[in-house]
Parts: C-alpha cells; structure tokens; sequence
C-alpha cells in the first residue's frame, strides 16, 4: 500500500464539497486528476469510499470512518509544517513558565490562548510555584519566566519588570469570632492564620504572617476550603474568593486599620543571562503589557 498526501486531499476535497469538479477547482487541478486520485486510493485502501451510483458521489460507511482519519493526518501534515517553520524561524521548541496562584487565572488563561495562536508548535510547561520559589525556578534553570508576588530581595542574575496589585481580602467563615466585628491588627494575632507555604525557609514567607497559630498550605484554593471548616482565617486573592463556590460561604470582615484590601505587589521575572527565544521575549512582553484586572466594588 502506498498513500500520498495528494490522494487524501483529494478525498477530503471530494467529501466537503459534494463533487469531483468542485474538489478541482478547490485543489487548483483538473477534474481527471481528483478522481483518479481518489480511485487510485480506494484501491490501495481495499474500500470503496464513494458511491457514485447517484449524480453526486456520497461517501459510503467506510469513507465516512476513513475521512475522519484523514483529516487528521493532513491537519498533522500542516503542524509539522508549522513545527519545520518554526524552528527555521529560531522559535525555541519548548517553554516553561512558573505562575504564582496570586496571579488571577482567568488573565493567564487569555495570555496563553493568544500565546497558542501565535505559536501553536512551542510545547508549554505551566508550573504553580509560590512566592520565592517561583524566582528559584527561574534562577536555578527549572524555568524560563516566573509571574510572582514581589520579593523584597530579588537575586541579582533575576531581572524584573512590576505587574501590578493584586488586593488580598481577610476572609473567615461566618460563625468565625472575627466576622462579627471591625478587625483591628491586634485582634488577628489571637486566632490561627492559614498562610501559602513555600517550600522553602526564608523571611519571604512571613511576610503576610500575622498570627503566632499559623498552618502552612501548599494552595489558596484549599486555604478557602478550610477557612469553610472554622480551621483559621487568612489572606486571599480577590479572584480565588470570587471563583471559589466554598468562598460565597465566608465573610469578609472590614478592617479597622486601613480602609482597603491588603495589597500585594505582582512582577515577571527572567535570568539576565539566558537570553529568551521569540516566544518567551513575546509572551514576556504580552505579559508586561497587560493590566491586572480590578477587584470588582464591594456591594
């Protein structure tokens, strides 16, 4: 058996567009080379593809299952082609990036669609560091960019570019001894603090550290779950409290000590000695350049 990507062209040609004649003209060939691509196909394939008893060919059962196949095949013809062009072009094939889950996902989710358009062959590797391990990737080769919350001391290899705020709110559950009042700083030191744990010792992780009872969790989002549960109270991104169900069970309770949420500063980090392929200085810059969304007015 011999297949050629002509032959399946024409196949798929003849079946999206009802005719040999209008295969042809979409194909830039004539008539008798369609058809006898398709005939010489279905006699290496052993199946009759099209029934040509009317005045149209219609595909058969078999040409119907076949042509699924083949689109496949020729959709992959055209990423390898894609594939091939690229790496002509000095695309890097591969691209790790480490995102901090203070980094809104909805926004990362529009990036990285607008990311695979403009280079559907780059292989992506998405990583959720937290905090300062998100610059130890980056630092250490694990990555090539990292989106982090800013980190008070940043190694002098990393360079940086400033994001924006992400507001965290103090959240609690309902029947919490905090969601009943004004919260004042020294009332938050009496009752356990859930806090992102790194993985990692370092005076980055503190930062945000108010209380002496502290659990360390390795997610905002489980953070959430247990806040449900009456296990502690905690700072938390405005998006995960907005998309998390188990966060319309909890309180907000408003601060006595400023008048806004808690604010944490986000910027994108890369080694200032591994210089970047197209893809990453591309997505670098879309990421730069896009504004952090704004936590919606409190009601």
């Amino acid at each position: 058996m011999s297949l050629s990507l002509e032959q399946l062209q024409a196949f798929v040609a003849a079946a999206e567009t009802g005719s040999f004649s209008a295969a042809a003209r979409r194909l830039g060939k004539a008539q008798s080379v369609v058809s006898a691509a398709v005939a010489n196909l279905e006699i290496d394939l052993g199946n009759a593809l099209f029934d040509r008893s009317g005045r149209y060919p219609v595909p058969t059962a078999a040409g119907e299952r076949l042509l699924a196949e083949a689109r496949v095949i020729l959709e992959r013809c055209e990423h390898f082609r894609g594939v091939a062009k690229s790496l002509g072009e000095g695309v890097e094939t591969r691209l790790v990036l480490a995102v901090d889950e203070l980094y809104p996902e909805e926004t990362l989710g529009m990036l990285l669609e607008e990311f695979s358009s403009r280079f559907p062959a780059v292989e992506l590797e998405l990583l959720f560091p937290l905090m300062e391990d998100v610059s130890r990737l980056v630092l250490e080769g694990g990555a090539d960019l990292g989106i982090m919350w800013r980190q008070e001391v940043l190694p002098p290899e990393l360079a940086f570019h400033a994001l924006g705020w992400v507001p965290m709110q103090i959240l609690c559950a309902p029947d919490h001894p905090l969601a009943a009042q004004r919260v004042d700083w020294e009332e938050l030191k009496r009752y356990r603090q859930l806090m992102v744990a790194t993985r990692t010792d370092s005076e980055e992780k503190m930062r945000l550290r108010v209380a002496a009872d502290v659990w360390w969790v390795e997610s905002q989002w489980v953070i959430v779950e247990l806040i449900k549960r009456r296990l502690g109270w905690a700072f938390v991104p405005w998006h995960v409290v907005a998309n998390s169900p188990a966060a319309a069970q909890l309180v907000s309770p408003p601060l006595a000590f400023q008048d806004q949420d808690w604010p944490v500063a986000m910027e994108i980090v890369w080694h200032k000695q591994r210089p970047l392929g197209k893809a990453a200085t591309w997505l670098r810059e879309r990421i730069r350049s896009q504004p952090l969304p704004r936590a919606p007015a409190a009601s």
